[in-house]
């Protein structure tokens, strides 16, 4: 162990309380990347009557931030551990607040578009660093709790966004419209930026690492060559050049690996540390999360067409409908990793796997017998069933993949884990092309349109249910308990622990 981790297993009083004050910055930034992926979509009408937008400007206002921000995020990761985390997430911090301003104060669409894209570009350098420093400044046994309220902050920025747009664009503050919802960020990422230059600790790899500019180039192209068609693909008619350009990106990631290896044994400074997938709990848990990024992204989509364009209600009543949603997620990841997966270990995430397609199936059922006249009070059975489980699921999902991670590789696996959730998301999206709207015809007559979302609505859900069934088989492979969850482990013991997890032993199976 090196002299750092000593000291974070037995912090001085004062660096106690300035971590958790660091803890509440660096959730805080997660939260705001979380509520700026959602907050968008519900202000776009408004966006095109004020600008004029086109619909190419439309879709790339959406997907221009997910694609810097895919497409960044594993060099993110990495340049946190060579240059520091501190550092890196401060920049980030920076970049997204003036990002944020530049698209609040947007002139044309175009100016929109490019603000959006370096906005995404900025959440890849500052996301990746919540966890690597979560990871590098609380010890193993405290990072249960702490990644059990990283799942609440999940939980509750998936759904606050839309809720949060919505009253932003309905109040017309200031008669800016749609600008708010940019402009919020604001006075958070100053904030953020003035307090963790004061609470954060910084850290880095222990030993000299460079950027690997071939594998940023690589790897870069490749999600890119995946995730373009499939955001585009749809407006575009599906065009076998987009199947040919998402081929081709696999040709690129297997010259990433054949070149990663390379470069690790030349001068072991690889962008993409191929050596994490060798630990079973971290090859296994980005498995599942990529997985269930798919599910996520075919669920959210499908879920408000269905509200807001199939059963006609408004932005604002389909945001509050999700709040039952929203609160058991929270209470159930809080509930996961300080109560339930001490005891219980891996069945706990693969019940949560279980109670969502319980979930799932709930809905179908329902949108089934009640038709267009479906209340909101209606939907808060399978939405809370759903939400609890996902959030046993959430926390623990992240504490699993990084429990064996050494702290010099943390960054890069923070990375990996964000980008792979990003690419579910997009597969996801993707595929919802397939499950919902391949389930209807292109043009409906307006009477048959809500008919025709709530059949397609339940053929997605099925597919939902069947990703849920795949992440609970693909759960077994997860670690039967993680290391901090070990129960009566001593300091020492649990330092020992840390340190054989730094060696990559396979100390997380009981």
């Amino acid at each position: 162990m090196t002299s750092s981790s000593s000291t974070l297993a037995s912090p001085r009083p004062e660096a106690d309380r300035r971590r958790w004050f660091a803890l509440a910055i660096v959730m805080t930034a997660a939260f705001m990347d979380l509520v700026d992926v959602t907050i968008v979509n519900v202000a776009i009408p408004s966006i095109q009557r004020d600008e004029g937008a086109s619909f190419s400007h439309i879709q790339w206002i959406t997907a221009g931030y997910a694609l810097a921000f895919a497409a960044g995020l594993i060099t993110g990761g990495r340049l946190g551990d060579i240059y520091g985390r501190k550092r890196l997430f401060l920049i980030g911090i920076g970049g997204f607040t003036l990002a944020s301003a530049l698209c609040g104060f947007a002139v044309n669409p175009d100016m929109l578009v490019a603000s959006r894209i370096l906005q995404g570009a900025m959440a890849a350098l500052m996301v990746p660093q919540v966890l690597s420093i979560v990871h590098a400044t609380f010890p193993a046994h405290e990072r249960g709790k702490v990644f059990g309220m990283f799942g609440a902050i999940v939980g509750l920025g998936a759904v606050s966004g839309p809720i949060l747009g919505a009253l932003l664009t309905e109040w017309n503050l200031f008669g800016l419209e749609w600008r708010p919802i940019f402009l919020i960020n604001l006075p958070v990422g100053i904030a953020g930026l003035i307090l963790g230059r004061k609470f954060i600790t910084e850290s880095k790899a222990p030993h000299a690492l460079k950027l690997d500019l071939v594998g940023v180039v690589l790897v870069t192209l490749g999600l890119l060559m995946l995730l373009y068609p499939l955001t585009r693909g749809r407006e575009l008619g599906w065009p076998t050049w987009g199947y040919v350009v998402m081929a081709g990106a696999l040709v690129v990631f297997a010259a990433l690996v054949a070149y990663e290896k390379r470069k690790a044994a030349r001068d072991g400074s690889p962008l993409v540390e191929l050596s994490l997938f060798k630990v079973k709990s971290f090859a296994a848990g980005i498995a599942v999360q990529t997985v269930f990024g798919v599910g996520l992204g075919i669920f959210f989509l499908v879920w408000t067409l269905y509200m807001q364009v199939g059963l006609g209600w408004s932005v604002l009543r389909a945001g509050l409908t999700g709040v039952p949603f929203s609160i058991a997620v929270s209470a159930a990841a809080g509930m996961s990793v300080q109560m339930l997966v001490p005891r219980f270990g891996r069945k706990v995430l693969q019940a949560g796997a279980l109670i969502m397609a319980a979930g799932v199936l709930i809905y179908i059922w329902e949108a089934e017998r009640y038709g267009m006249s479906i209340a909101s009070w209606q939907m808060a059975l399978p939405l809370v069933v759903m939400g609890a489980g996902m959030g046993l699921i959430v926390a623990p999902l992240t504490d699993a993949i990084l429990s064996e991670v050494p702290r010099e590789h943390s960054g890069s696996a923070s990375g990996l884990i964000n980008t792979v959730q990003q690419m579910g998301n997009a597969l996801g999206l993707g595929l919802v092309s397939v499950v919902f709207f391949g389930s209807m015809s292109d043009h409906l007559p307006r009477p048959e349109v809500g008919p025709a979302f709530v059949d397609a609505f339940q053929n997605a859900l099925i597919w939902v249910a069947v990703v849920m069934t795949a992440i609970f088989l693909l759960m077994f492979a997860l670690p039967k308990r993680p290391a901090q969850h070990v129960e009566g482990a001593s300091g020492e013991e649990q330092e020992g622990v840390r340190a054989a997890a730094s060696e990559n032993e396979p100390v997380l199976m009981r």
